[in-house]
């Protein structure tokens, strides 16, 4: 009997591409691409890319505090407005704390088991949305993570653009999408992420 070596399960969570939003308007923002790769069977799609900005964060933050009871949730880099001092170094410095703090949360398995957590990481909808969608007011969390990765908007909307073929990906279930219609250009992956599936 041939038997296959278990691949040993990993997560890896990029936070990368701050673009600010609404530029040189007082209701300008910074939002970040957060590219998910895994092959961990706490997560529907194995591969996941959406845009977040820093108050989704802290709203997730509080959800996942609330929910973990003793727990501690890791911390979120400061509050700040990044229009004081040099806003790329300032948007450098949260881009590297929001990526320590998804990264520690990971680490947890029962944050890790938050559905409020799966909903932010692996679709675009509205944090009422998400609220709806784990009190049961609307279809499963599978179903609405499902529905998002098999529309690959993200994949599309990127070959419109480039009059090429799909990119290839390994599983039906990979996703891709933006914030806004302002979809991820590419969620590459690092070499030690590709060396893992290989």
């Amino acid at each position: 009997m041939l038997q296959i070596p278990e691949t040993p399960e990993f997560i890896t969570v990029h936070v990368q591409d701050p673009r600010v939003q609404n530029e040189g308007s007082w209701n300008s923002y910074v939002d970040y691409k957060i590219f998910l790769h895994t092959n961990s069977k706490a997560f529907t799609a194995k591969t996941s890319c959406v845009r977040r900005r820093y108050r989704e964060f802290v709203w997730l933050r509080d959800r996942l505090q609330k929910n973990a009871g003793l727990v501690n949730v890791p911390p979120l880099p400061g509050k700040g407005t990044f229009y004081l001092g040099n806003s790329e170094d300032f948007i450098e410095n949260r881009r590297k704390g929001l990526q320590q703090f998804l990264e520690q949360t990971m680490q947890s398995a029962v944050l890790l088991s938050d559905s409020q957590l799966h909903l932010f990481l692996q679709s675009q909808l509205p944090l009422p949305e998400i609220e709806a969608c784990v009190q049961g007011k609307g279809p499963p969390v599978t179903d609405v993570i499902l529905s998002y990765a098999r529309s690959n908007r993200g994949w599309a909307q990127e070959e419109e653009e480039t009059a090429g073929p799909l990119p290839a990906r390994e599983s039906p279930l990979s996703s891709c999408f933006g914030l806004r219609n302002d979809h991820c250009k590419s969620c590459p992956l690092e070499k030690d992420d590709r060396d893992r599936m290989e």
